[in-house]
């Protein structure tokens, strides 16, 4: 089946029907332009990947000669003066072809195009360009920059069709280019690396940020992109409060309208929880989008679902009960507190979903809204929490799902007893099945598995640990990776701007923008690992304080 106007027209309602954030930048948005290459990539690979999953588009070459293109600013890219036989869109498309087919040389392509005169006049050739016409055309009139969005938006092309098991002429190349990127492996030295950091953070945070909105309207004098800017700006400095860190911005951005430190919060405080979390979404969906272009990243793995708590409230919080609630530990402390769910393992560890933790909200609440949000966006194998989540009837919801887990067990009367036991015959691991009471005469399995501590400080029962899981002790081994949502944890802290207030919509808006912060890191950081040696090592290679300084220059400060 081909293409139609019904088709086609139902592609771009199903687009126009999306969230704000994203969009294709047809009209300029805060961070394109007509001409911004970045901004026509973005386009490409919205588009793309709406247009494959139509039953009716079976054709790269199709979709090719179908792309709206009229909108953008290809004179900025073109290096000829004066008039020319053939349009730009119109070469652009032809190029194209050509990379969708990896042919080396223009003249495969001058055969191609005049065995099929359907497909010549589907690109509104009157005659078609001769061989060496083609090859002014790429190597003297295109940019080098355009020639980079050519190859970077074919095999975004080839990904999506392939994704929608569309046939495609070849196979793509799973290694993202960015602009001035040279093909080939780069000596891994520090300078390098930033060079590439750089390149990367600029091409990330051009397709994140979008998702983010104030929704001031467009007749605000100061650009919306200000005040994520500043935000940033207030995460490369620990503990910065908005006023301060608002001065200290107005003197070093490059902008010349900034926001004043009670302008930001008001804004912010605008925002309810619900509209973060969605914002949130939106841009983790971008970014996973782009990793997953990478060979080294696969939608499928282990998460980690965790509380987190801030620093302990010492102020006055009648009227917020509900809100700045006990700290997880047993004491007079209060806190605000906030739940996560997070890819661990050997996956690059993004901040998947956060939310807050409300006073009378169930542990089973908070892990099935985080799953919800985790399944919609990768393939979960396997859950890992701490000990405070050991409900069974958190597990039980779990297991409906057809996941594993892996959960720690508080120590109950019956585990110390085994304990002991284990101890007197000087056994270091044991395994029993356990039926969990869930009520009305139904009971969750699960399987209880002992495990002697190495190097205990303790000679008693409390060297022996003992978990819960659903597949297997072999799947043991993998609850060592809930570490890193802890590790996570303290960089994410390291990101929040530091604040006095107990409104409950600005305190997590600046713990979820860390949360994003993090995430950003991580991929730049498989991103650059993966341009360079084609591998991707979990230590990173670039440090949380580049890519805020990456952040902050391509966000128009210094």
């Amino acid at each position: 089946m081909i293409s139609t106007p019904v088709s086609r027209r139902t592609v771009f309602r199903r687009i126009a029907q999306r969230q704000y954030g994203e969009w294709p930048a047809y009209d300029s948005t805060p961070l394109y332009d007509r001409t911004s290459l970045a901004g026509l990539e973005s386009d490409i690979r919205t588009v793309s990947a709406t247009w494959f999953d139509h039953e009716s588009h079976h054709s790269v070459e199709e979709f090719v000669c179908a792309l709206p293109l009229a909108y953008f600013g290809f004179n900025a890219h073109d290096r000829y003066e004066g008039s020319t036989r053939y349009q730009m869109d119109t070469l652009f498309r032809v190029f194209v072809l050509k990379e969708l087919h990896g042919w080396a040389h223009e003249t495969a392509l001058v055969d191609y195009l005049e065995d099929r005169p359907e497909l010549c006049e589907q690109l509104d050739f009157e005659t078609i360009p001769d061989q060496s016409t083609l090859w002014r055309s790429w190597h003297e009139r295109f940019t080098a920059d355009l020639r980079e969005t050519v190859e970077t938006v074919t095999r975004t092309i080839l990904i999506k069709a392939q994704n929608a098991g569309v046939e495609i002429p070849r196979e793509p190349a799973r290694k993202p280019r960015y602009h001035g990127s040279e093909s080939g492996e780069s000596e891994l030295d520090d300078q390098t690396m930033l060079e590439q950091a750089g390149k990367i953070t600029d091409h990330v945070s051009h397709i994140v940020f979008p998702a983010f909105t104030l929704e001031r309207g467009e007749s605000c004098e100061i650009h919306e992109n200000a005040y994520w800017d500043l935000q940033t700006y207030l995460g490369l400095r620990e503990r910065l409060a908005a006023n301060e860190g608002a001065r200290s911005f107005t003197y070093e951005s490059t902008r010349d309208r900034t926001p004043l430190g009670h302008a930001h919060r008001e804004h912010i405080r605008d925002l309810s929880v619900d509209q973060v979390r969605e914002m949130y979404r939106q841009a983790i969906t971008r970014l996973l989008n782009e990793v997953a272009e990478t060979e080294q990243f696969f939608r499928a793995g282990i998460v980690a679902i965790d509380i987190t708590e801030a620093d302990p409230f010492t102020g006055d919080r009648t009227g917020h009960e509900d809100e700045i609630i006990g700290t997880k530990e047993k004491s007079d402390e209060y806190a605000y507190q906030w739940a996560t769910v997070q890819l661990v393992g050997n996956a690059v560890p993004i901040v998947l979903d956060a939310r807050p933790v409300r006073k009378g909200e169930t542990r089973l609440e908070i892990v099935e809204d985080l799953l919800d949000s985790a399944e919609e966006l990768v393939h979960v194998d396997n859950v890992l929490m701490d000990r405070e989540f050991d409900s069974q009837h958190v597990l039980e919801m779990i297991s409906q799902r057809g996941l594993s887990y892996v959960v720690p067990k508080r120590i109950q009367t019956s585990e110390k007893a085994q304990a002991k036991r284990l101890l007197r015959r000087d056994q270091d691991r044991y395994e029993t099945d356990r039926k969990l009471h869930l009520g009305k005469n139904e009971w969750h399995e699960t399987t209880l598995i002992y495990r002697r501590k190495e190097d205990s400080e303790h000679d008693d029962h409390r060297q022996y640990s003992v978990f819960m899981t659903n597949c297997g002790s072999g799947h043991l081994t993998e609850y060592g990776f809930r570490w890193e949502i802890e590790s996570g944890y303290r960089s994410i802290k390291r990101f929040m701007a530091a604040t006095t207030s107990k409104n409950f919509g600005l305190r997590f808006f600046y713990f979820a923008f860390a949360c994003l912060l993090y995430s950003i890191w991580r991929a730049v950081d498989l991103l650059v690992q993966a341009e360079l040696t084609g591998e991707y090592e979990h230590s990173p290679v670039i440090t949380a304080d580049n890519t805020l300084t990456l952040l902050k220059k391509e966000t128009g400060i210094g």
